[in-house]
């Protein structure tokens, strides 16, 4: 599955000074991983943002922004942002900050245990 390398780009260069970032592919897009933790993403055109599920009705307010429904159930903290959503560097720039910010307070997903020999 193709998804936007631009934005990719975009993303990359906006957490240029972030420490522990972390690429990883991930549901046909790539997802940026902060301190072992998902933050933000691409899929398809999209970005995908996690952010404070708090946040969720005042986020989804804006344009361009939508809940995820990766598996067609709604994902309370998980948004994807359309092009019109983030066409100026202010606005693409409130969500990378949304995601950075609730990054610091999240809880990392727990890892699979190692099966033993």
């Amino acid at each position: 599955m193709a998804f936007d390398e631009k934005l990719v780009d975009r993303i990359r260069e906006s957490l240029v000074n972030i420490q522990k970032v972390e690429e990883k592919n991930m549901f046909g897009g790539v997802c940026f991983m902060v301190d072992g933790k998902m933050c933000v993403g691409v899929v398809k055109d999209e970005m995908m943002c996690r952010i404070d599920p708090s946040m969720d009705e005042i986020a989804l307010e804006k344009q361009g922004c939508r809940r995820m429904d990766f598996t067609g159930k709604p994902m309370k903290g998980y948004v994807f942002i359309s092009d019109e959503g983030m066409k100026t560097k202010k606005l693409f720039d409130y969500w990378i900050d949304l995601c950075l910010d609730f990054n610091s307070r999240a809880k990392a997903a727990k890892k699979p245990k190692k099966k033993e020999k």
